[in-house]
């Protein structure tokens, strides 16, 4: 029975070296991808070529009631930093006018909500549905005076 038990408690001790063995073995050979760049030294370099590569930072765009153009014969244009952002119960919608209409460039939904249905085609008016628990909140988007304008109910 002694030999027994000494047989059983060096079989264990075996299997219990080969599983940290192997365990030790698989994260070593997958470890940095579940584990990521830990305490990796970056060169000077790495950071300036990573810092060349990143797309410029976003600016904020107001949100206030748009004011007539500030010169004569100034309107709308097609550019993309007149994106309007409108922030409603659902979720924030960005939208931007073009040629009279109105284009959702982005959508996203509030905390609890989620998003039923999008018009997704510029039209002269378009709509942004979130649903979550408090309800439906639809959003209604159009151009007025060459600016998106939005509504919810």
């Amino acid at each position: 029975m002694n030999r027994r038990f000494l047989l059983a408690v060096a079989g264990w001790l075996v299997a219990a070296g080969a599983a940290t063995a192997t365990g030790l073995a698989a994260v070593h050979v997958i470890g940095p991808g579940i584990t990521g760049p830990v305490g990796e030294v970056v060169s000077e370099a790495a950071v300036a070529r990573s810092l060349a590569a990143a797309p410029p930072p976003a600016t904020a765009v107001p949100t206030g009631v748009p004011g007539p153009p500030t010169r004569p014969g100034a309107g709308p244009t097609d550019d993309p930093n007149s994106d309007r952002v409108m922030s409603t119960p659902g979720g924030t919608v960005v939208a931007r006018c073009l040629e009279g209409e109105v284009l959702l460039v982005s959508w996203a939904p509030a905390q609890g909500y989620g998003i039923k249905e999008v018009d997704r085609e510029p039209d002269a008016h378009v709509q942004v549905t979130f649903e979550g628990v408090a309800g439906q909140v639809e959003v209604d988007l159009s151009c007025v005076a060459g600016r998106p304008a939005a509504s919810w109910d």
